[in-house]
């Protein structure tokens, strides 16, 4: 009886229990059948994400674009390299899919990555070791070009997988990089770094869209998949003012100088006053944003560089004696030395024996420090010329649409101070901000902001969102004013008293400008460096003098001369080839006679024509013609009744049989020139003349076809031999504060 009544009761015990949890699971089906939740999780959710498909649509970076719609930046495929070591992945298969011969691999994909053969065997091996499915090979594995990619793909080798990136490209390598900017990859694709790339990151950047679809465990599209297709918002394109062949004709010019004199650094800036448009700006060092290496300058010294500028700034104490009524050209003064009795110590000319009593005209000619010392404290008055520098703007930053724009700073607390920023001293300015307040003196008095994007366009439908118009920032001086100082600044080139005499002279049009020989502060402290290589040589000036269509400023610092050799050299060179051969490709008529006159070349149409006429026409017009292949008649050529041409500049005729032309020595605008006429893919390494080709010479070419081309610098360009040097008493050695 006990043992019956014991199993009566752990049998209402088990039957409770079961009753319990028969309750908790039947409850807990029942809630998530209501809820449909587990944990705060939708079931629902749960099971579409588990049997959905999901892909993002990368959106299309936009492309940055010079005024005349050549692309300087736009995104590119590349290739990332890797192996599979996984043995079971080629199970059932007739052919293998993973690396079967170690050694063969390695030996053969070793001079394509540019790796020794027992690091890429290293590589393989240790993946298969450590039963990985497959490997890369580092940064040699990536950011591979078609061109590779397609030449390991012909070595057949199994388990080989290349996985396509975009990568952002700029097909003219160190072209205005400090403009055009760098963008680079990251965790949420590619993002501007600095630049324009940077400026308008969001604008060229564009919405990722994405597609949707549920699928079954074979991965297999269901019949109704819901699919949802939302496509990508590719980024805008943006055009800038810059012309790629002023710009050209600038980076030329500045790597020749860097070649010939190595100095510190080179900038420059090419603007139109009319508008306020920047043309053309570089700087050295600079660097090539598709292969950095060691980038010893991200900044654009151009707008982020405030340094003291010298005499460049004496056109702003001219332009303010000129508009109080104060200067007299003809009143004469004791050069040499200048001390009121404000100052504790005197202020020297560059010669500082002067030049005896001398006129302001001809003070201002040979930039002389006590005729401007003498016109702001004595004849303008410090508190006046400070408001002058301040409606100049010197005292602000230009606004310019570019990044990291840095405002130089008025030195002005202590009379000392206040003589001395009356020829560039102490007071700290920008280049481009001379260049808006030289705008005033070359545009009749109107001063008006620079700016280097001129509009942003849909980049599927060609819509024009935005467009940038010149803006007036200031009216500084009169009409008269701006009028009389071209005038007196066009006399520092032309009398043999200017420092600018036989440096600055242009062949065909007449040169309104002032040059500058600054010093450099210590670093160490204690006043300025010693030296004649030590300064910053500048130079500020526009033509036609009558009416400016081109000014521009270039500042040199510490290049290595030669033995009484001068540093207006290196400035005059970059100043006369950009500015004489800008002038005739914007067909502006010259002003002055010359021998050398050079005139643009409009061609005729040739297409259709045969190839030999063709030739001996274009060649008879002062034209280098290359004939691409050896067909009978002309199918396309490069230019057309709207380009003007240069006299001697290369024209492509491409014939109805074209094959590859051997491009040694070409620049990189015939290079792109030539891939545009024959649809080529191209690729360009280095800068400055093409020294190597992918595509042998007399292959023949149906388009499409990838061409790497590799550049190198000139090896020697005789740029000292090419300007004068000026008499001593004529040159800025030292503009000093004694």
């Amino acid at each position: 009886m006990k043992k019956n009544k014991t199993t009566h009761v752990m049998a209402t015990v088990f039957m409770l229990v079961f009753i319990a949890v028969f309750l908790v699971i039947t409850g807990r089906f029942l809630y998530i059948q209501g809820t449909g939740e587990v944990e705060g999780i939708s079931l629902q959710q749960w099971a579409d994400e588990k049997r959905t498909n999901s892909y993002t649509v990368k959106a299309e970076r936009g492309k940055i674009l010079d005024r005349n719609g050549m692309v300087l930046a736009y995104d590119r495929a590349t290739y990332r390299l890797s192996a599979v070591v996984d043995e079971s992945y080629s199970e059932g298969l007739e052919a293998p899919k993973h690396v079967k011969d170690i050694k063969e691999t390695a030996e053969k994909l070793s001079p394509l990555l540019n790796m020794d053969v027992s690091e890429i065997t290293s590589i393989l091996e240790e993946g298969r070791e450590k039963d990985l499915f497959q490997v890369e090979f580092g940064a040699n594995g990536k950011e591979l070009s078609q061109e590779t990619k397609e030449e390991i793909e012909a070595l057949d080798l199994p388990g080989i997988n290349f996985t396509q990136q975009t990568k952002r490209y700029y097909p003219n390598g160190m072209f205005a990089s400090h403009i055009i900017g760098l963008a680079q990859s990251g965790e949420e694709g590619i993002s501007g770094m600095n630049g324009i790339e940077r400026q308008l990151n969001d604008v060229l950047s564009g919405t990722d869209g994405h597609i949707s679809y549920k699928r079954d465990n074979y991965n297999t599209k269901l019949l109704n998949p819901d699919e949802v297709v939302k496509k990508a918002d590719n980024g805008e394109d943006v055009f800038l003012t810059i012309d790629q062949k002023i710009q050209t004709l600038l980076e030329d010019s500045m790597s020749e100088v860097q070649e010939q004199y190595n100095p510190e650094r080179i900038s420059a800036i090419v603007m139109d006053p009319k508008t306020g448009e920047i043309l053309a700006m570089g700087n050295r060092p600079s660097y090539n944003p598709n292969d950095l290496g060691e980038v010893q300058n991200w900044y654009n010294d151009a707008v982020s560089n405030p340094f003291e500028p010298g005499s460049t700034m004496k056109i702003f104490t001219l332009a303010a004696a000129i508009e109080e009524g104060v200067f007299n050209p003809d009143e004469f003064y004791q050069s040499g030395k200048y001390q009121n009795d404000d100052m504790n110590t005197a202020i020297h000319d560059h010669k500082p024996s002067g030049w005896g009593s001398i006129s302001f005209l001809e003070g201002i000619q040979r930039s002389s420090n006590v005729a401007a010392a003498k016109l702001v404290y004595e004849k303008i008055g410090a508190d006046k010329f400070l408001d002058y520098l301040k409606d100049f703007d010197f005292d602000k930053k230009t606004g310019i649409d570019l990044p990291n724009e840095q405002a130089g700073r008025i030195l002005y607390d202590w009379p000392i101070e206040k003589v001395t920023a009356s020829y560039g001293q102490g007071t700290t300015v920008t280049l481009i901000q001379q260049m808006q307040a030289a705008s005033a003196i070359a545009n009749n008095g109107q001063m008006l902001q620079p700016y280097v994007i001129s509009k942003v366009v849909d980049s599927e439908s060609g819509e024009v969102l935005e467009e940038k118009q010149p803006e007036t920032k200031g009216k500084p001086v009169s009409e008269e004013t701006a009028k009389e100082v071209r005038d007196i600044l066009e006399t520092v080139i032309t009398s043999e008293n200017g420092t600018g005499h036989g440096i600055y002279d242009l062949n065909d049009y007449s040169v309104a400008g002032k040059t500058g020989t600054a010093q450099i502060p210590n670093p160490n402290g204690g006043g300025y460096m010693t030296g004649s290589e030590n300064h910053i040589f500048s130079f500020l000036g526009m033509a036609p003098k009558e009416d400016p269509q081109l000014m521009m400023i270039v500042s040199v610092k510490q290049p290595e001369l030669k033995v009484g050799e001068h540093g207006s050299a290196p400035v005059s060179f970059i100043f006369k080839n950009v500015m004489e051969n800008g002038l005739h490709y914007l067909n502006i008529e010259p002003d002055q006679d010359s021998e050398h006159e050079v005139k643009t070349i409009n061609i005729p149409d040739v297409e259709s024509m045969s190839s030999k006429k063709a030739k001996q026409e274009l060649e008879s017009l002062g034209l280098q013609v290359t004939q691409i292949g050896k067909g009978k008649e002309v199918k396309s050529v490069s230019g057309d009744a709207d380009h003007e041409f240069l006299p001697n500049e290369r024209v492509l005729l491409v014939t109805d049989e074209p094959t590859m032309p051997d491009i040694s020595g070409w620049s990189v605008r015939d290079v792109l020139r030539l891939a545009d006429l024959l649809k080529l893919d191209v690729e360009t390494m280095g800068n400055g003349f093409a020294k190597k080709q992918s595509i042998k010479v007399g292959t023949a070419l149906k388009g499409e076809e990838y061409l790497v081309v590799e550049f190198s610098p000139p090896s020697s360009s005789g740029v000292r031999e090419k300007d004068e040097k000026p008499d001593s008493d004529q040159e800025e050695q030292n503009e000093t504060v004694e």
